[in-house]
């Protein structure tokens, strides 16, 4: 069974958005879904620029994420604007619009990290 998503803290966007050449109707056009954490990625290391680390902190995530998400988007918005596709942004789950510290407390006892009060009983792995 895969592991759940973490928690990704996204600011600023609202609800979904079409972006499509103009002229053509939407009943005509392939659609390309962008979710939210990849717009959020996009605007934070392009559009802010941030290093993907620094992305990594704000959103909640690790770098490999922030870099993940960015390389899926950018290849999403490249693909709409060659195959002359529409754009749409779209939610994504696990997001939090809320600030970084306000973040919902993960299944080990409310700690971010370590094994205190989670399925390991306060052990460290290796310990007895």
């Amino acid at each position: 069974m895969p592991r759940r998503k973490k928690f990704r803290h996204c600011g600023g966007f609202r609800g979904g958005r079409v972006f499509k050449p103009l002229g053509t109707p939407m009943a005509d056009l392939e659609v390309i879904e962008l979710q939210h954490d990849e717009l959020e990625a996009l605007r934070l290391c392009d559009a802010e620029g941030l290093t993907q680390e620094d992305a990594g902190v704000s959103m909640g995530v690790s770098r490999g994420t922030v870099q993940r998400l960015v390389t899926s988007g950018r290849s999403k918005m490249v693909n709409s604007l060659l195959r002359s596709a529409a754009l749409q942004i779209v939610p994504t789950l696990n997001i939090s619009n809320a600030p970084l510290e306000t973040e919902p407390p993960c299944e080990s006892g409310g700690r971010r990290h370590g094994w205190g009060g989670g399925r390991h009983g306060g052990r460290h792995r290796g310990r007895m």
